[in-house]
């Protein structure tokens, strides 16, 4: 492989996800009829996977467990194309899982995970591959990994920072790196958390946004749901409104985003052919009960963007 290729490093979790989707209404404290599922996830490995299956060139940084899944995991990520001589071995630690419902029509309704083993993914491991970071065209990460990572990442990687900030939460990490990140993918709430304005129609979306630009930000991109996506940089912004899909599930859909922005960044995109690319993979995303929709690709992409122009 050239050594010239441009290529994205992507820092995140792995976990495995446990998902489980309602018949009906969910009746809380009581046993509900539906379907159980077993995939593998993680924000930065649900990434990853979409880039590739995307077309980009990726390095994935993350920690590896021991346990039954360890396998499973290593050879999925081989599978891939994903060096997993990359990965940091974490003895004695159990594999990330993430447990989550979904209510009869697809919208996640409670979700517990235990992502202990990302603390694992540490400064000293991050300086192990300082010149593959450095030598990247993007770097993207998800707030899984622990603070003094975020922290040195913002000190010490020289190419543009993408991050998905996970949840209100762990987006709390995010407050005193915000002039050393490139790109900030929020939903509304985590927008509101780090610029500290309310949301409640166009009027503050714009200020919340001008409000990260502000704070070091080159491009903003907040997730509005089905509402679709408010996108800024600081010489434009706009609403990219969704793209119509038959809902199945939406776990996964804001990784499909992710990773479709990361691969325009790749690519030296414009700002609205990042955000309608992106949100034509999100759309694709949520027709699969699956995390990573089997279909997802470059092509299919296009495709659906050709269809989304002429029949919304």
């Amino acid at each position: 492989m050239l050594k010239t290729m441009k290529y994205a490093v992507i820092i995140g979790g792995i976990n495995i996800d446990i998902g489980a989707q309602s018949a009906h209404s969910l009746i809380a404290h009581d046993s509900n009829p539906g379907i159980v599922f077993t995939s593998l996830g993680g924000v930065g490995r649900n990434i990853a996977h979409d880039l590739r299956k995307l077309g980009a060139e990726v390095r994935f940084l993350s920690a590896l467990g021991e346990d039954s899944y360890t396998s499973l995991i290593r050879e999925n990520l081989q599978e891939l194309g994903l060096d997993v001589s990359l990965l940091k071995k974490a003895e004695g630690f159990r594999n990330s899982t993430y447990l989550y419902i979904n209510d009869a029509g697809g919208d996640m309704a409670l979700a517990v995970s235990d992502m202990r083993l990302c603390e694992e993914i540490s400064p000293a491991y991050l300086q192990q591959h300082l010149s593959l970071l450095n030598e990247a065209a993007v770097v993207g990460f998800d707030t899984n990994i622990p603070l003094s990572s975020i922290e040195w990442l913002a000190e010490h990687c020289q190419a543009p920072l993408f991050c998905d900030p996970v949840s209100v939460t762990k987006a709390e990490k995010l407050k005193g790196v915000l002039p050393a990140l490139h790109t900030l993918k929020p939903n509304r709430i985590e927008a509101e958390l780090l610029s500290g304005e309310m949301i409640y129609d166009e009027e503050s979306l714009q200020r919340a946004a001008q409000v990260l630009l502000e704070k070091g930000l080159k491009e903003v991109c907040i997730s509005l749901g089905s509402e679709g996506v408010y996108v800024a940089d600081r010489e434009k912004a706009f609403l990219q409104p969704a793209v119509k899909a038959q809902v199945a599930s939406t776990t996964g859909a804001g990784d499909a985003f992710s990773a479709a922005w990361v691969r325009g960044m790749l690519e030296g995109e414009s700002l609205e052919e990042k955000a309608a690319f992106a949100v034509t993979a999100a759309a694709i995303a949520v027709e699969s009960e699956e995390t990573i929709n089997p279909l997802l690709s470059r092509d299919y992409v296009r495709e659906r963007m050709k269809y989304a122009d002429t029949h919304q």
